[in-house]
Order: structure tokens, then C-alpha cells, then sequence
């Protein structure tokens, strides 16, 4: 097979990929082998892949590559998620676009359509995970609407139920006014925004005296109760027992009493709205108010709201507050820095808002997953700091809010059958609901008809908690083979961010339904940024095309560009000059093979100089192996890749291969050749779990493979012995190599002429390196000797001092001015740093850093000129 002249990425992975795929390398069925198991984090439905995408499976990618080589029976389980939220509202967006709103039609109608987007969009991120080269078991693609996880979801709930862990309550939620569904605690993010506090006078009934309290939602008065004060507060003593006109609305409202209010907080005086605030809410129910809700679902103001009524929330802000002003209620308005709770999905302000809904009870759930993280280490994070962040959640946990005013998603398994919402059951479907309320009500009469389901949806993570189980059957058939062999799985790789909706959950889950850990180790992963540290998002425009990265420089390219600056749990910065840097590798190691396959291979003796280089890198080889396998048992995956690199492009392509490379126009020995291929095997399996195209290309070029001889299925190296002695003389000898070869540039030695060197061997060391000096500084011999030689360039490397006879090298004149110059040029250099240091008032005034850099200089340029000096006795 010829070996094309340049490595053209384009033109080789989609090959590759297809012959992977044509042969089955990823699929998995349990054997006898140990399994290695990872379930991909589902993207959303509707995503399309991005930087974070990239290197979170990436990252899969590697670990899954390697356990495969390992001789493991590797499962990589890719799969999207039904994401209720975004997808309802991409599916509510092109229903608009055809003149068709949601209020308009049925359930099932919508969901028909909903079917119709998912199966016309909802592939397009994993086929875009094919380009980057995952090697997932697309077989066992699962989606978390699977007739089968839906099944799963609805058997956990009635569980959960029947076990008193789901009840329904009439609780104050998250309502999200874009979405019009409720969202969890944890889909909250609070963000720091300027606003106003508003200053607003109430009129005591019966009395000119007005009292005045802040708030920053002005429009919430109309939905006001009481106004509350401490009783301790001697400011306000004579107010006990009154009422109050709220402005606008004119309501009359009391006056009560409460510890809770801060009497240091605004003006002491507290105005409670317990349809719009947890806070009041509570005082509400303590004191026995009226609760006002004068909201819609989507915030827009109701009747409550009167002449407002339809206007939204924020327009009814700047409006009331105007006429709060005209009517003389409004005091003053001050700058007010408030942290306002945002929808993680819509970006919406989040409005508190009483509302029937379903919870799942979450203090007796954390107790085991606790444990397995905090006190068994049963499961691992990677890195350990995420344990903080886990135990400050799962110890302040709160009931989980499960259900979510949807349509797209897994609709909650409860059926009315009373006039209200009071009487229900809980079950798996109609039949069996019809028996439980027949039994409930002690009504044989009831029938299917009287039954309602319950309308709303359980939240998205109520289903991907149960990830690692459901994709492999697990709840509804808990002793399948697939569930028993490759649960608990191995690794899961995720991002941070998600550590409460979705990592701690399905810990919890795992212990709860398969009373065990789901996976061992966990690997949290940075959030990609831009170079400013700007997180990559569409709305700043700094996010890159992921595909268009892949197209301009190859799939290894970019995954090598990402991981060679991705510590883990650290945030990485990328840069695309990165995956320009994973490009090159790629040519690097292109070019050296084709070097190798380029050479004429001869029956001859081995040279002494290539058989101490292979000697050398054999060991190198297996202490870098070391190095790498401790890197990938603490998930150090960056750290695993840069040993990698070093060890391909500096200690094979930049010294083996020199030392082995015959002399222009002449054969290579055939046993160097054969030992430098298998180097180069061994060097290509490491390399594959990072660069797994660029590696099967370069590996089916070397031979004639067979299908069960292709990389991605051979073995991985194992550790052997290690000399660190001929280690340790290799790094000697190259430094002495590199001083040769700077004495050469530093006086414009053409490298075809043949040196002389002589050595005072104060290290004792080896005369068996030689042969490789030799070979690489083009030096007729080395010799030892027992003092210095006069009239010689020399160079240190430890204790042992090296000389290069000046006589026929350089123009020994010349080379004594152009000493001379540098030594004069150096010393005026010291002259001027050793005044300013001699300057009191310099030391004293400049920082201890600026000081300390003039005093590095002052040594610098001593010793330099000691060097020179030197030199110069030594050609004089």
C-alpha cells in the first residue's frame, strides 16, 4: 500500500470510522472478560455539539480506546435525553411557524408532532459524535423516551409512592413564566443584578400618619396581606392593633406582630405578600392571612393586577412605580444590588408561586449515597475538592419537586376520580387505577370515565437519574444478564455543573434500586473557556464551530489540542492555535514514519551506536509507560498525553531516530529496522486512545492486517523492567551532544567537518556512549585525557569538562576580537546594573521582585564574564 505524502485527515477518518464500525469493535455483549463500562452524560435532545461536548467525550473516548486495548470488554452507552423544557419549546416554536399554537390542540397531537421533531433532529448530535472518532456501542443508543425507560420512570414513581417517599403538596415552587412549568431548587441560578429599592408610604386608616417600608417589587403590592412589625420595636409600638390602605388598590390590611422582621433591615417595617414570597408566605400561614396571587402564568399581571391587568411583571414595575409617584406614595428610590433567581434553561426571572405539585422526600434517600462518597470512598471523585461541593448539597438537601407543567416528557402516573384534585390513585395505568379507586372510594360503580389523569410531566432528571440502570434494563427486569455483568459501571466523566441535578441523583438511585454504587470513579471536567476566560456561549459569539474545527485540523488534531491543556476539574482556555499544535503531532508523527519506511533495509552488521539507542529508548519507553499508567489511575488525562507527546516527539522522533538513521544514501541494518517498527507499534498504542485515526492509518500501513489484528482491538503495553542506569547515561550524553552542537552554531562550525574532543572524565563516566556522540556531532573521536587543553573552546556538563581544539575549526583571531567585544560589551553591562544596585534609595523604594531580577542580572552577567574570560585565555 503506498504511503501518501502528506497525512490528510479528510481523506482517512471517515474510513477508518466505517471499517471500525463494519467490524464491531464497539459493540459489546457480556463474556468472561472484565467489563469496563461508561454511560455518556445524554446532551439534550436538541443540542448540536460544542466545545464542552467535545472534550467531555473526548475524554470517554480515551479512557474507553485504552480499556479496550487493555483486553477489557469495553461498553460505551451513547444516548440523548428528552430535555421536556427545551424540546417543548423548540416543538411550540415550529408549531407557531405554521400558524398552529399549543392551546390550539390536543395532547396527543402535540406529542405527535413533538415525535416528528425528535426523530427529524434528535440524531444529529451523535452522528456529530462520529466525527470526533467516539467509539460508543451504537447499538445500545438509548433516549430517555424509550418505550422502556418511560416504563422505568412510571415502576420508580409508583415505588416511590407506595413507600410514602412521593407525596403531593400545595408548596410555594420555582415557576418559570417562559417555560410555564415549575422548576427544582437546583435549576435556579442566582445572579447579582442592579435594581432599585422602592421607598413606598402607606396611609393608616383613620389617621394622617403613613408608615413607609422598601421593597424592589413594587408591583407585588397589589397582592399585599399585612404589614409587619417587630413587637420589640419601640419605634412602632403605637401601630399595634391598626390597619393600613394599601396604595392603588385601596385594600384595607392589618397591622401584625413578628419576631422575624430585622428591625436594622430598611425601614423596619415589613409588607407581606404570601401569594409572591416564601418568606411571607410562612408568615401567612402563622398569622392566618388571605393569600393574593396576582400573577399569570406568564407573569403577566390577572384581575388582581386591576387597570394592569395583562401587562408583564416588569412593565407593570416602571408603570406602578410612576403612579405611586403621581399619587404622592412613592418616598425614594435607591440603587439596590439584589441576587434574582434565573431559569438554568430559559434564562427567565424565576417567580415564587404557590401551586399543587409532586415531591419526592430526599433525607432518608441521601444517607447511603453520602456514605459511598464522604465515608466509604466507594465511590472517587476526581479531583477530590468536588467532595465539599457534594456533602454542602446532599447535607442541606430539600424534597425534590418532580413534576413539571409539560406535555414532552413522562406524564405522571396519578388519576383523579373525585370532583377536585383531592382523591386520587397512584398507578401503573388505567385498569389498575380504575381497581385501586374502586377500592379507595368503596365505589364499584366508578368506571374509566370518571377517572382524569394527572396533566403534568415528571422533571427531565426524574428519568436520567436512573441512567446507568435504565439503559441496561435494569429496573424493569433487575437480574438481565446486560444489568448484572456491566453494573455498576466504571468511570463517569461529566462536568461539574451538574454534580446535584444529575451525578448526585443517580447515587442516589443506584443505591436505592440496586442497592450499590452506579460507578466508581467519577471524573469532573473544567468548563471550556474563551482566552478573556469568558465561558464559550452562542449569545457572545466566542464559541467555535466544533465540526469546522474537525474539518481544518483532523478529529486527533482537536482532541489533542483539547486534552493537552484540560487538567482535571480545572477550566481550560482554550485556544484554537491548540488543536494547530494537535496538528502538527499528527505530522510529526506522519513524517517519521515515513522517514522509517523510506529506508533500504540490508543484511549488515548493527551499528554499536543503534543498538545502545534501542537499548536506551526501551527503557525510556517503560518509564514513560510508568508514568502514564499512574497519571491515568488518578485521571490525570492531560498529564498522560503530554508524557505521550514527549516521549513520541522528543525521544523518538528527535533522538532515536537519529541515532538509528543510516548515513545518507545507506542501508539500515535489518535488526535495527525490525526493533524500530515495533517500537513505533508500541509507541502507536499508546498514542491511539488520544489520535485514534492518524494511529489505525499509520498501523495498517506498517503491515498487511487482518481484522483481529487491528490496532484498536491490539494490546496494550505492559510494564516491564526498567535500567534507570542507561537512563541516566543517555541524559548525560545528550548533554553533552548539546553542548557540541552549540559550540558548532555558536562559532558557524559546518557540520561536515569532523571534530576532535577531549574530555577530563572527572564523572567517571562510560566511554559506551560514545559511538552516539560520535554519530551525532559529526566528532572523529572522543578522547580522555588528564588536564586541560590549552587553546580549546570548552563546555561543563557536571564535573566533567569537554574540549574542542580552535587550530583549523575558526579564524582564532577573529574568534579572540569577537570575545573581546562580548567581554567588554558585558562588563560596561554589570558596570550599570552594579550602580543602580549601589543606589540606596533604588533598594529601599523598589519592590523586593524588581530588586531581586537587577541582583539575578549582576550574577548573570559575573558569571558570564568569568566564562569568557576563560575562553579567552584558553585560545590566546
Amino acid at each position: 500500500m503506498e504511503i501518501p505524502s502528506k497525512y490528510i485527515p479528510n481523506q482517512v477518518e471517515n474510513r477508518w470510522y466505517e471499517y471500525w464500525m463494519q467490524n464491531g469493535y464497539f459493540h459489546s455483549e457480556p463474556d468472561n472478560r472484565e467489563p469496563f463500562t461508561i454511560v455518556i452524560p445524554p446532551p439534550n435532545v436538541t443540542g448540536v455539539l460544542h466545545m464542552g461536548h467535545m472534550l467531555n467525550n473526548t475524554l470517554q473516548d480515551v479512557l474507553t480506546r485504552r480499556a479496550r486495548l487493555m483486553g477489557k470488554n469495553a461498553c460505551w452507552v451513547p444516548g440523548t435525553d428528552h430535555a421536556s423544557i427545551a424540546t417543548e419549546a423548540k416543538v411550540v416554536a415550529r408549531l407557531k411557524e405554521q400558524g398552529i399554537n399549543k392551546s390550539e390542540i390536543t395532547r396527543d397531537d402535540f406529542l405527535k408532532h413533538a415525535w416528528e421533531w425528535k426523530n427529524e433532529y434528535g440524531g444529529v448530535i451523535l452522528e456529530q459524535l462520529k466525527k470526533l472518532g467516539c467509539s460508543c456501542d451504537w447499538e445500545r443508543t438509548a433516549f430517555t423516551m424509550d418505550d422502556n425507560m418511560s416504563k422505568s420512570v412510571i415502576k420508580v414513581f409508583i415505588d416511590l409512592f407506595n413507600k410514602g417517599l412521593i407525596y403531593r403538596g400545595y408548596r410555594m415552587v420555582n415557576w418559570d413564566p417562559e417555560a410555564q412549568t415549575t422548576l427544582s431548587d437546583e435549576e435556579v441560578i442566582y445572579e447579582e443584578k442592579q435594581g432599585l429599592l422602592y421607598y413606598i408610604a402607606y396611609q393608616i386608616e383613620g389617621s394622617d400618619e403613613k408608615v413607609i417600608i422598601a421593597t424592589t417589587r413594587p408591583e407585588t403590592i397589589l397582592g399585599d396581606t399585612a404589614i409587619c412589625i417587630n413587637p420589640n420595636d419601640e419605634r412602632f409600638q403605637h401601630l399595634k392593633g391598626k390597619n393600613v390602605i394599601v396604595p392603588i388598590c385601596n385594600r384595607v390590611i392589618p397591622i401584625i406582630e413578628d419576631e422575624y422582621v430585622d428591625v436594622e433591615f430598611g425601614t423596619g417595617c415589613l409588607k407581606v405578600t404570601p401569594a409572591h414570597d416564601i418568606n411571607d408566605k410562612a408568615l401567612g400561614e402563622k398569622h392566618n392571612l388571605e393569600t393574593i396571587d396576582i400573577f399569570n402564568a406568564d407573569a403577566s399581571l390577572n384581575s388582581f393586577g386591576l387597570h394592569y391587568e395583562g401587562q408583564d411583571r416588569f412593565v407593570v414595575r416602571k408603570a406602578i412605580s410612576k403612579e405611586l409617584e403621581e399619587n404622592g406614595n412613592l418616598v425614594k428610590t435607591e440603587n439596590y444590588i439584589n441576587k434574582v433567581g434565573t431559569s438554568e434553561r430559559t434564562k427567565a426571572v424565576i417567580e415564587p408561586r404557590l401551586s399543587d405539585q409532586w415531591f419526592l422526600k430526599m433525607d432518608d434517600l441521601v444517607k447511603p449515597a453520602i456514605n459511598g462518597v464522604l465515608d466509604s470512598d466507594d465511590i472517587q471523585f476526581f479531583p477530590k475538592k468536588f467532595e465539599n461541593m457534594y456533602r454542602h448539597w446532599m447535607t442541606n438537601v430539600r424534597d425534590w419537586n418532580i413534576s413539571r407543567q409539560l406535555w414532552w416528557g413522562q406524564r405522571i402516573p396519578a388519576y383523579f376520580y373525585g370532583d377536585g384534585q383531592e382523591e386520587f390513585v397512584v398507578a401503573e395505568n388505567l385498569d389498575s387505577a380504575l381497581k385501586l379507586a374502586k377500592e379507595k372510594s368503596d365505589n364499584p360503580s366508578l368506571t374509566i370515565e370518571n377517572l382524569r389523569q394527572d396533566e403534568d410531566v415528571v422533571d427531565t432528571w426524574f428519568s436520567s437519574w436512573l441512567w446507568p440502570i435504565t439503559v441496561f434494563n435494569g429496573i424493569l427486569e433487575p437480574e438481565n444478564d446486560d444489568i448484572n455483568y456491566y453494573y455498576p459501571t466504571s468511570d463517569l466523566v461529566t462536568a461539574p455543573d451538574i454534580i446535584f441535578f444529575w451525578v448526585a441523583r443517580m447515587i442516589i438511585s443506584g443505591y436505592e434500586y440496586r442497592g450499590e454504587r452506579p460507578f466508581k470513579n467519577v471524573y469532573f471536567t473544567g468548563i471550556v473557556r474563551d482566552k478573556q476566560r469568558r465561558k464559550m456561549s452562542k449569545s457572545l459569539g466566542n464559541s467555535p464551530d466544533a465540526l469546522k474545527l474537525i474539518e481544518d485540523y483532523g478529529a486527533d488534531g482537536v482532541r489533542v489540542g483539547l486534552l493537552l491543556s484540560s487538567a482535571a476539574g480545572n477550566d481550560l482556555m482554550f485556544d484554537e492555535d491548540l488543536c494547530q499544535q494537535g496538528k502538527n503531532f499528527s505530522n510529526k508523527i506522519w513524517n517519521g514514519f515515513r522517514l522509517v519506511k523510506g529506508w533500504e533495509v540490508a543484511d549488515i552488521p548493527q551499528p554499536e551506536s543503534a543498538k545502545l539507542g534501542i537499548q536506551w529508548f526501551n527503557s525510556k519507553f517503560q518509564q514513560t509507560l510508568a508514568e502514564i499508567e499512574d497519571h491515568f489511575s488518578k485521571f490525570r488525562i492531560s498529564d498522560a498525553l503530554m508524557a505521550t507527546y514527549k516521549l513520541v516527539w522528543d525521544d523518538y522522533s528527535s533522538w532515536l531516530l537519529e541515532i538509528v538513521k543510516p548515513a545518507y544514501q545507506q542501508p539500515i541494518d535489518k535488526v535495527t529496522y525490525n526493533a524500530v517498527i515495533e517500537i513505533l507499534e508500541h509507541n502507536l498504542k499508546l498514542l491511539h486512545p488520544f489520535m485514534p485515526f492518524l494511529t489505525e492509518e499509520i498501523w495498517q500501513h506498517i503491515a498487511e492486517r487482518t481484522k483481529n489484528e487491528a490496532l484498536i482491538i491490539s494490546e496494550w503495553p505492559k510494564v516491564a523492567g526498567i535500567d534507570v542506569q542507561l537512563i541516566n547515561d543517555f541524559d548525560f550524553a545528550a548533554e553533552v551532544i548539546s553542548g557540541i552542537r552549540n559550540i558548532r552554531k555558536e562559532k558557524s562550525i559546518p557540520m561536515k567537518e569532523a571534530l576532535e574532543v577531549s574530555v577530563l572524565n572527572e564523572e567517571k563516566q562510560s566511554a559506551g556512549w560514545d559511538p552516539v556522540i560520535c554519530k551525532l556531532t559529526n566528532t572523529a573521536a572522543v578522547t580522555y585525557v588528564k588536564e586541560a587543553v590549552d587553546g580549546a573552546l570548552s563546555f561543563r556538563v557536571k564535573s566533567n569538562e569537554y574540549f574542542i581544539p580552535m587550530e583549523g575549526a575558526i579564524d582564532v583571531e577573529a574568534e579572540i576580537q569577537k570575545i573581546k567585544e562580548e567581554l567588554k560589551y558585558t562588563k560596561g553591562f554589570l558596570q550599570s546594573v552594579q550602580k543602580k544596585l549601589s543606589n540606596e534609595r533604588f533598594v529601599n523604594n523598589a519592590p523586593e521582585s524588581v530588586v531581586a531580577i537587577e541582583k539575578k542580572k549582576a550574577a548573570d552577567a559575573e558569571a558570564k564574564i568569568e566564562t569568557l574570560e576563560k575562553s579567552l585565555a584558553s585560545i590566546s
